[in-house]
C-alpha cells in the first residue's frame, strides 16, 4: 500500500469516527430533550427545538472543522433541515444543510403506519391502485432524508446546466457533505413572493425558465426534480432561476417516457384519438377496454395539454390552473373507476399540477406550444423566443458544434 493510498484510508477513518462521535451526540441530546419537547407549552416547544437545532449545526461545524467562518443562525428552514452560511477555509461561500436529528427515524416509523391512508385514497378514488402509489411516496421520502442521494442528484442536475443562460443549479461541495450535510454553492436571490411584486415582463420570462427547466429535464436529461415548491427557486432578473433542493428526484428510463411522447404526438399533432388513448392504457393511466367512449377520454385527459393544442399565445390565470386540478382529482367523473397513477409517473403528476399552479398565480403568458415543441425529442423546433435562442447557443457549445 502507497503512503498516499494509507493517508486517505487513515483520513477515512478518521472522518468516519467523527461523524460516528457527531451521530452519536447529537442523537443522545435529541433523546434526552425529548420528554421536555413532549410536556412543554406550544410555544416554549418550539424554542426548545429551535435551541436543539442550533446546537446541533454547532456540532457539525466543530466536529467537522472545515468552515473558516460559520453563521449558527440559519437563513432558511424546510421539513426536514434548516440551512446555513459558511465560509470554506479555501475562501468559498458556502450554504450548508444540516439535517434535523431523528427526522430519518421519524419518517421511517411513519411510512409504517400507512394503512389507513391507503383505504382513504382508495375510498376517494376507486380507480387508484392506491398501494403503489403510496409506497412510490414513501420510498421518494425514504430517499429524501439521504443526503448522499440528493447530492447525486443536484450534481446530476448541475452538470448538466453548467453554463446554460437561465437556467442555474448550485454545484455540491462534496468533500463537506455527509448523509445528513449537505453543502453547496452559495446562491443569492429574490424570492417567489419578490417576484410577485415585478413587473409582468419579468414574471413572464421567469415562467417560461421554469417551464423549459421542468420540460427539458423531463425530456432531454431524463430527471424530475419532485419538490415543486416555489420556496425552491431563487429569481434574478432577465428570466434567469436558480433552482435548489433536489431532495426528490426521478429517473426516467427510455420506456417510461415512450408512451408520454406517443400520447403528446397522437393528440396535439396527429389528431388520432383513438392511437392516444392507446397510448394512455398503454401507460396505465387509463384501463384497457375501459367501457367508457374515446371523446370522454380525449375531455378528460386532453385537458393536461391544454397549453400546447393552440399556436398561439396563451396566458394561465389561477382560475385555469385551480381547474386542472379539480378535475383532476374528481373522484365523481365517469372515468374515475377506470383511471389511475402509475408509479412511475406519481411524481411527475405532483409536479405538472404544482407547475400550473406556479405558473397560474404568476398570470404567465407565452406561446407555450412553440416553447414545448423547441424540447420534444420528435419535433427538436426552431427557438421560439430569445431565451429559447440563447438556449440553442448553449446546446451548440454542449456538443461542440
Amino acid at each position: 500500500m502507497s503512503a498516499a493510498t494509507e493517508a486517505l484510508r487513515q483520513s477515512r477513518v478518521s472522518r468516519g469516527a467523527a461523524l460516528a462521535r457527531l451521530a452519536l451526540r447529537i442523537g443522545g441530546r435529541y433523546v434526552m430533550r425529548s420528554p421536555r419537547l413532549l410536556f412543554a407549552s406550544v410555544e416554549r416547544r418550539g424554542e426548545l427545538r429551535h435551541d436543539l437545532a442550533l446546537r446541533s449545526a454547532d456540532e457539525v461545524a466543530e466536529e467537522l472543522g472545515v468552515f473558516a467562518h460559520w453563521d449558527p443562525l440559519p437563513f432558511a428552514a424546510a421539513s426536514i433541515g434548516q440551512v446555513h452560511r459558511a465560509i470554506t477555509r479555501d475562501g468559498r461561500a458556502v450554504a450548508v444543510k444540516v439535517q434535523y436529528p431523528g427526522i430519518a427515524r421519524s419518517i421511517t416509523s411513519d411510512l409504517r403506519n400507512v394503512g389507513l391512508l391507503r383505504r382513504i385514497v382508495g375510498a376517494a378514488f376507486p380507480g387508484l391502485d392506491t398501494r403503489s402509489l403510496v409506497d412510490e411516496l414513501g420510498e421518494r421520502l425514504q430517499e429524501e432524508v439521504d443526503y448522499v442521494r440528493e447530492a447525486e442528484s443536484q450534481e446530476l442536475f448541475a452538470r448538466y446546466y453548467d453554463g446554460h443562460p437561465v437556467i442555474r443549479v448550485p454545484h455540491v461541495l462534496a468533500e463537506l457533505s455527509t448523509a445528513r450535510v449537505l453543502t453547496s454553492e452559495l446562491v443569492s436571490g429574490a424570492t417567489f413572493e419578490e417576484l410577485l411584486g415585478w413587473d409582468q415582463r419579468e414574471k413572464d420570462l421567469a415562467a417560461e425558465t421554469i417551464h423549459r427547466f421542468v420540460f427539458r429535464s423531463l425530456y432531454r436529461l431524463h430527471a424530475f426534480n419532485g419538490d415543486p415548491h416555489p420556496g425552491n427557486y431563487l429569481f434574478h432578473r432577465g428570466g434567469r432561476v436558480t433552482f435548489l433542493d433536489f431532495g426528490l428526484t426521478k429517473l426516467f428510463s427510455e420506456h417510461d417516457l415512450a408512451p408520454l411522447i406517443d400520447a403528446v404526438r397522437f393528440l396535439v399533432f396527429e389528431k388520432d384519438y383513438e392511437a392516444f388513448r392507446a397510448a394512455l392504457e398503454q401507460a396505465g393511466f387509463l384501463r384497457a377496454g375501459a367501457p367508457v367512449a374515446t371523446s370522454v377520454v380525449v375531455d378528460r385527459f386532453g385537458q393536461f395539454y391544454g397549453t400546447v393544442l393552440q399556436d398561439a399565445p396563451m396566458t394561465i390565470t389561477s382560475a385555469y390552473s385551480s381547474a386542472i386540478v379539480r378535475r383532476f382529482f374528481d373522484a365523481r367523473g365517469p372515468l374515475a373507476p377506470y383511471s389511475d397513477v402509475p408509479r412511475a409517473y406519481v411524481i411527475m403528476q405532483r409536479i405538472n399540477l404544482g407547475l400550473y399552479a406556479l405558473l397560474g398565480s404568476l398570470n404567465a403568458t407565452a406561446n407555450w406550444r412553440r416553447i414545448a415543441e423547441e424540447i420534444w425529442p420528435f419535433r427538436n423546433g426552431p427557438p421560439s423566443t430569445p431565451i429559447g435562442e440563447a438556449e440553442a447557443g448553449w446546446e451548440r457549445n454542449r456538443a461542440g458544434v
